[in-house]
């Protein structure tokens, strides 16, 4: 059982991986077979690691015709981006209210500035570094508003628009700009400036929200081209798309 659990690991995290970086684009389709095939593995271990990546919303399965990376949808998108705006903007203002609440850990705050406010010439250049960099970024500021449950809905949502963030930084002037911006949203909150933190913030987030409404296929494939690492075994094949 757990040599199974371990090729069930084996398996879930590498296809994340092809789809977090692109090497497998939304509306691509592959077989159990196909998997099994990659990693010398049966079909049980690929099955439950399918099975786990469809209930984080990654991929679906098809009756009788595999499974494909599920096709992005624009709209849920565009919802899931108003309620990051909303827990992040909420979390800013509590790191900025005063009296400090006992729940409030304001000392991230120092920690990311290391990170962010640094000079360009110490500024990360590769794009898939920066884009977790971004993502621990804002989990950090939600975490430190002290409220576990938002901090939980805000995750949630964070693994639900990964896709699309991790587009963003598959160009270069998006890693500088959120940088720069990055930079900015932290002089506010130092400065405990409320206000002034939450327009950035909603217009940062809104940026992203902006992107998502112009992605075409071409600048997926482009994503995926300009992120893409070496593997040790080739992605499973892309296959024809449904519709």
């Amino acid at each position: 059982m757990a040599g199974e659990s371990s090729r069930s690991q084996r398996a879930y995290f590498s296809l994340r991986d092809d789809i977090f970086a692109f090497r497998l684009l939304p509306g691509d389709r592959f077989s159990e077979n196909d998997v099994a095939e990659r990693f010398g593995i049966s079909r049980t271990p690929v099955r439950e690691a399918l099975l786990r990546l469809q209930s984080e919303g990654l991929v679906r399965g098809h009756f009788r015709n595999g499974w494909e990376v599920v096709p992005i949808d624009l709209a849920r998108f565009e919802a899931l981006y108003d309620l990051r705006t909303l827990l992040e903007t909420h979390a800013a203002m509590r790191l900025c209210q005063q009296p400090v609440s006992p729940r409030v850990d304001r000392s991230c705050l120092e920690v990311l500035a290391a990170t962010w406010q640094v000079p360009p010439a110490e500024r990360l250049t590769d794009g898939n570094q920066v884009a977790d960099l971004d993502e621990a970024f804002h989990q950090a500021i939600v975490c430190a508003a002290g409220n576990p449950e938002a901090a939980a809905v805000h995750q949630q949502v964070t693994d639900r628009i990964r896709i699309i963030r991790r587009l963003d930084f598959a160009y270069g002037e998006r890693i500088a700009l959120t940088y720069e911006e990055h930079a900015n949203i932290l002089t506010a909150l130092l400065a405990c400036d409320g206000a002034r933190a939450v327009e950035l913030l909603t217009g940062h987030i809104e940026e992203g929200r902006v992107e998502v409404s112009r992605l075409t296929t071409e600048r997926l494939e482009q994503a995926r081209t300009n992120l893409e690492r070496p593997l040790s075994t080739d992605a499973p094949p892309r296959r024809r798309r449904f519709g």
